[in-house]
């Protein structure tokens, strides 16, 4: 089984923010299967289905961002699920909006989110997908960035970027990881 986990905030102050895109990821992968997240399941919401013959587990922790690790770890108990079945799915304020990273490891960087599942999962060697947001202005405040909505010319190219990584999340469910940048 494969589990692809998108990181985000819960609650409708968080939709359309940039520390939400990994939330947007899978709702909009799931959203195509013709599915919607309703089960909870170890402090995340899940949808257990097949895509192209995988079995595959999508997961969106209700932890808070900087909590990720616990629901993800705790899945991956319950499920049998090894590192190298992991695909994580997260913002990136390094990357332009619309770009998209994918590799098979590395590490957390300044992510608050990712350095969760790393310290849980007790390793850095699994599978990430990161969206880019655009970088913060010098001088000001990341985490004010991150929560804040996207304005229209940002959001309109990280929909961009959705798209490219629903398909590179597509790509490590039915063929395994690749190292990318598109």
């Amino acid at each position: 089984m494969k589990m692809v986990v998108g990181l985000g905030n819960i609650g409708a102050q968080y939709d359309n923010t940039p520390h939400n895109v990994g939330f947007a990821v899978v709702d909009k992968f799931v959203s195509s299967l013709g599915l919607f997240f309703k089960k909870k399941r170890k402090n995340g919401l899940v949808i257990e289905t097949k895509v192209d013959g995988v079995d595959v587990l999508f997961v969106k922790p209700l932890t808070f961002m900087n909590n990720s690790g616990d629901c993800v770890y705790a899945l991956m108990r319950k499920y049998r699920i090894s590192p190298d079945d992991l695909c994580v799915v997260l913002d990136d304020v390094e990357l332009s909006a619309g770009l998209v990273r994918a590799r098979p490891e590395g590490s957390a960087g300044t992510h608050n989110g990712l350095k969760s599942v790393t310290a849980s999962v007790g390793t850095t060697d699994f599978f990430r997908v990161r969206v880019g947001i655009d970088s913060v202005t010098r001088g000001s405040d990341l985490a004010e960035y991150v929560l804040r909505k996207m304005d229209p010319k940002t959001k309109a190219n990280v929909d961009i970027g959705l798209d490219k990584a629903v398909d590179v999340v597509k790509t490590f469910i039915t063929s395994g990881p690749i190292s990318e940048t598109l």
